[in-house]
């Protein structure tokens, strides 16, 4: 029995360029599956496909040709698209955009109502939505009073209301400061180690992709490098040739391996690479002190 949540077969989307009438491939070619609980973070640079491929998941988007299926339903299955929707949430760049309400419960409240659920059913799901991110104390604010990561997170509990099974994020982060960033990636692995949830994070940054339990890299369509961060990230030459940066711990690590040093390459954060250089420091005294003894 499988545990993938969502199914990508030979993806392949195109579209008419209206001015010129020419067909674009966006994508060309993409499998890939989502496993359930999982943390997937898709990496790509800007125009290589990584959103539209986002997009697919919940039916904002169809193939032109192959499948995407969320539990087994086609998403190109138009008598469908309420059940993958309800099952799959997207979350956005920009948190004004899916913001509809001048007070902050009653935006939570709005996806739910809409899905006609009761009025003591959706009490509960917008409380315990604003609980998981953290915003219970700003309920009775209004949106736009809020700062850039404190509106995403609103922007999140909306869509958790919804109780879906798998939260697509497509750059959440994009416009937000590091403060905020720091929120939202706090919440997401609250969301997904704490609350079990599957979660699809398009970015372009490294020091969130790392946190994932798995990277996809997408270049011109096609996927052109996945596995674990740490399987990913070493690969710094391969990065580079797709437009990629990697972490500064990985890529100093890097840059003292090719003068010579042997540190183990799959370093992906700053604290591990202080830990790992301290003891080299250490060791490096205590030989010298053996030298002078001697």
């Amino acid at each position: 029995m499988t545990d993938n949540i969502i199914s990508i077969q030979d993806l392949i989307f195109e579209y008419k360029d209206e001015d010129t009438g020419e067909i674009n491939r966006v994508l060309n070619g993409i499998n890939l599956d989502v496993h359930k609980g999982e943390f997937l973070a898709v990496l790509g640079h800007n125009g290589s496909g990584k959103s539209t491929l986002a997009k697919h998941m919940n039916a904002i988007l169809t193939p032109t040709s192959g499948k995407v299926f969320v539990h087994g339903i086609n998403t190109s299955d138009a008598a469908q698209l309420f059940e993958i929707r309800r099952r799959v949430g997207m979350v956005f760049q920009n948190p004004d955009n899916q913001m509809v309400a001048t007070i902050v419960e009653e935006d939570v409240a709005f996806a739910p109502e809409n899905l006609g659920i009761d009025r003591d059913e959706i009490r509960k799901r917008v409380d315990s939505a604003l609980e998981i991110v953290g915003m219970t104390a700003f309920k009775r604010h209004a949106p736009h009073m809020l700062s850039g990561g404190q509106k995403q997170r609103v922007a999140i509990a909306g869509v958790l209301a919804m109780k879906p099974e798998v939260l697509v994020m497509d750059e959440p982060t994009a416009m937000l400061d590091p403060s905020g960033r720091a929120e939202i990636m706090n919440t997401v692995k609250k969301l997904n180690r704490e609350e079990g949830m599957t979660v699809v994070l398009i970015t372009h940054y490294m020091d969130e992709a790392v946190q994932a339990d798995r990277t996809v890299v997408v270049d011109n369509g096609s996927i052109a490098m996945q596995g674990t961060p740490k399987e990913i990230f070493p690969q710094v030459d391969k990065l580079k040739e797709l437009g990629l940066d990697t972490p500064q711990s990985t890529y100093l690590i890097y840059m003292l391996n090719k003068h010579g040093f042997d540190f183990d390459p799959a370093v992906l954060d700053d604290e591990n690479c202080a830990r790992i250089l301290l003891e080299r420091l250490k060791q490096h005294n205590t030989d010298l002190e053996g030298v002078a003894h001697d």
